[in-house]
């Protein structure tokens, strides 16, 4: 089963550029940061730009954030790259013939929902200049 990092990269992506603010902000630079493709790192940027919370110009690699660090939530960055997808997913392959298999799902969805939604709510109280923050602790207690 393969899990989507795409939130985890999009930060990534945005700490780069605001740690970042003299280096190389190429898409091959911030490829190298986060060990994928460049084309990858585009297309997270772009999803960003969408959404927002990224300004960039074609050809130009100086991107910078839209608003402060402080002002981009995580749930931002996941609506950004996630869209409407759900943290969690149902296995909708299972036999139609057995009624676990049918109604455990819609059971499970109810559960399913109730988790996004807290997650959701979470996500909202997160910013980057959190992780950022954060960022910093884990940095300082390396030189303890």
């Amino acid at each position: 089963m393969k899990y989507s990092t795409k939130v985890s990269d999009a930060v990534h992506i945005l700490a780069f550029i605001v740690l970042n603010p003299k280096g190389s902000l190429s898409s091959d630079s911030i490829a190298e940061s986060i060990h994928t493709n460049p084309g990858c790192i585009r297309q997270l940027m772009s999803a960003l730009r969408r959404a927002g919370l990224l300004i960039s110009v074609k050809g130009h690699p100086r991107p910078s954030l839209s608003r402060e660090p402080s002002a981009i939530t995580l749930l931002d960055v996941y609506k950004a790259v996630e869209g409407e997808n759900p943290l969690l997913h149902l296995d909708t392959h299972t036999n139609p013939e057995c009624g676990v298999g049918i109604h455990i799902q819609l059971s499970l969805q109810d559960y399913f929902d109730q988790v996004q939604e807290t997650a959701e709510k979470e996500m909202q109280k997160i910013t980057l200049q959190d992780i950022l923050d954060r960022y910093q602790e884990k940095l300082s207690q390396l030189w303890v």
